[in-house]
């Protein structure tokens, strides 16, 4: 009896030990490029499909891969953040993955710049992955986003054609609250509504602060307050 325990105790060892050691790219972790549409665009206009290389503009954050840690595996891979498509690719290996929209992989650090993205349920259809500007009981987060935009042929001899393009829109900023997200936070009165308790402090807050909701640093500078 002690030795069958034993032997059972021994395996739950390892086999707690494999799924601590887990590669990203394998048992389905990650999601192999060749297995997916994958850089490649719908042109209506153009009644065929483009690659990323057909289409003017960047449909990824910034430039390149960067080496990025993620949460529930302690690996580190090269990775970028696809506006268009709200994925993250990563490689390993010399090959390319997509890594799973799931709760075990909801955050992605990025270890040069120290740009953190986490993935979120908004509730709404920008659901999915953010940045995380600051954190706390109260917290800041922003939603990068990119649109492809068709090309259109030329109408006449005088006219040229327009090719396809990838615009990057305006960033829409998310504060998470004991009370939920407030999307785009656009004035005061909206922050002093959900704060009531804190309607004294953000008021005198608010005056000492020309705070700009369309900034950045302005909206850290407020959500950090809130949290004090």
């Amino acid at each position: 009896m002690k030795k069958i325990t034993t032997g059972i105790l021994f395996l739950l060892i390892i086999s707690v030990s494999a799924q601590a050691n887990f590669s990203l790219s394998n048992n389905g972790l990650g999601l192999p490029q060749d297995n997916a549409i994958f850089n490649k665009v719908n042109s209506p206009n153009g009644g065929r499909t483009l690659s990323y290389s057909d289409i003017q503009g960047n449909p990824y954050y910034g430039k390149g891969y960067s080496v990025a840690k993620f949460s529930g595996t302690d690996e580190t891979a090269p990775a970028r953040y696809n506006m268009y498509n709200d994925e993250v690719e990563f490689t390993k290996e010399d090959k390319s993955y997509i890594l799973p929209k799931n709760d075990t992989y909801s955050k992605i650090e990025f270890t040069n710049t120290k740009e953190v993205l986490v993935r979120l349920e908004t509730g709404d259809d920008l659901s999915g992955y953010f940045f995380e500007l600051a954190h706390g009981k109260n917290s800041l987060y922003k939603k990068t986003k990119t649109k492809f935009i068709d090309a259109v042929p030329a109408t006449n001899s005088y006219t040229s054609d327009r090719p396809a393009t990838f615009k990057t829109l305006e960033p829409v900023y998310y504060i998470n609250t004991d009370g939920g997200f407030i999307k785009g936070p656009k004035n005061q009165k909206e922050i002093l509504e959900r704060f009531p308790a804190k309607k004294d402090a953000l008021t005198a807050f608010f005056k000492q602060n020309k705070i700009k909701f369309d900034k950045e640093e302005d909206l850290k500078k407020l959500v950090t307050f809130l949290n004090q």
